[in-house]
């Protein structure tokens, strides 16, 4: 009887991981489609390709969750890639130590995070607002510095970008995959078991709620932001080094990539409610799309950014299913 008991308990899917649950099983299903109807799909070099295309905006959406959970959002993502992209190259090609580029970039992105924050939660303005501006004003700036492409052909970028790291006798990661596989580990530790973390799930809850528990509410919000300033200057870095040029025009929209990222990955947009592993596997799904229609070869590019849609449809219906459920059980416990 025992027995019997603890194999159903075993058995039973936790309802709040439901959304996780169904972005990995699309996943694996897409995967196996393109394994029966294309020759060379089912290899573990296609799984890590789509790792190391997509590592800049693996590290990007996870930025974006982070202020989606406090129920923001932040629209200055793609600008700043390629504001980044464009800082790169033009201090390289000038001859500045690959290093502190590095270095300098990644302040650049803080800063331009913490600036944002501090006007969302200062002056009490709207997050999509305030990142609207930030969108533009990136973007903007970018072609301050120049309105053409700047290739880059430092050998220390050079070198990193060809890098290849062996994972399997047939199989290859990149330095990007490496970096971007770190942030989503720190951004595990960092919601799970943090101060911090607690406090961004408490906001995304109940703002009102959070500052009566006595939370750093203003703090965390600021950083928040700051966070995903981080993450989409880091997110830029490494497209920079993929791609090895600066560009206006890099990463036109990509802001709505890592949205659709992130809502596919189970993110809920009203906030309080994801798990950040969710936008890995969120991202890997439009990249296996993405696969799918280059390995037909018959079907436009466009039809990628259609079959995103009907996901987000489908993710968003699942979302308000899972937010009526909550308040069907909170009201039933009342």
């Amino acid at each position: 009887m025992n027995k019997s008991i603890g194999k159903r308990s075993m058995l039973k899917i936790n309802k709040d991981y439901i959304a996780i649950y169904a972005t990995i099983a699309l996943f694996i299903l897409l995967f196996l489609i393109g394994s029966v109807l294309y020759r060379g799909f089912f290899s573990t070099q296609v799984v890590a390709n789509l790792f190391i295309d997509n590592a800049y905006l693996i590290v990007v959406a996870i930025g974006e969750a982070v202020a989606i959970l406090t129920g923001g959002i932040d629209l200055s993502v793609g600008s700043m890639i390629a504001f980044v992209s464009m800082i790169t190259a033009s201090l390289l090609q000038k001859g500045v130590n690959p290093i502190l580029v590095i270095i300098i970039v990644l302040i650049v992105g803080i800063a331009f995070g913490t600036v944002q924050g501090l006007l969302i939660q200062k002056f009490k303005l709207h997050p999509w607002i305030v990142t609207l501006a930030g969108m533009f004003f990136a973007r903007g700036a970018s072609y301050i510095i120049s309105i053409d492409t700047i290739i880059i052909d430092n050998p220390v970028f050079t070198k990193i970008s060809s890098f290849r790291i062996s994972i399997l006798p047939d199989a290859f990661i990149s330095i990007n995959v490496v970096v971007s596989l770190l942030v989503v580990i720190g951004a595990y530790y960092m919601l799970k078991f943090t101060k911090f973390g607690r406090t961004v799930y408490a906001i995304g809850g109940n703002e009102n709620s959070a500052k009566l528990m006595g939370l750093p509410v203003e703090r965390t919000k600021i950083l928040v932001y700051t966070f995903s300033g981080f993450c989409s200057s880091l997110g830029g870095l490494l497209f920079t080094i993929y791609t090895l040029s600066g560009y206006g025009l890099h990463c036109n929209g990509m802001e709505m990539d890592a949205i659709a990222a992130c809502v596919i990955g189970g993110i809920i947009l009203t906030g309080g409610y994801g798990y950040i592993i969710g936008p890995l596997f969120g991202v890997l799904t439009t990249g296996i799309i993405q696969s799918l229609i280059m390995f037909d070869g018959t079907l436009n590019s466009w039809w990628t950014k259609i079959a995103v849609g009907m996901l987000l449809f489908i993710f968003i219906v699942l979302q308000r299913i899972i937010v009526i459920r909550d308040k069907k059980q909170i009201n039933n416990a009342t």
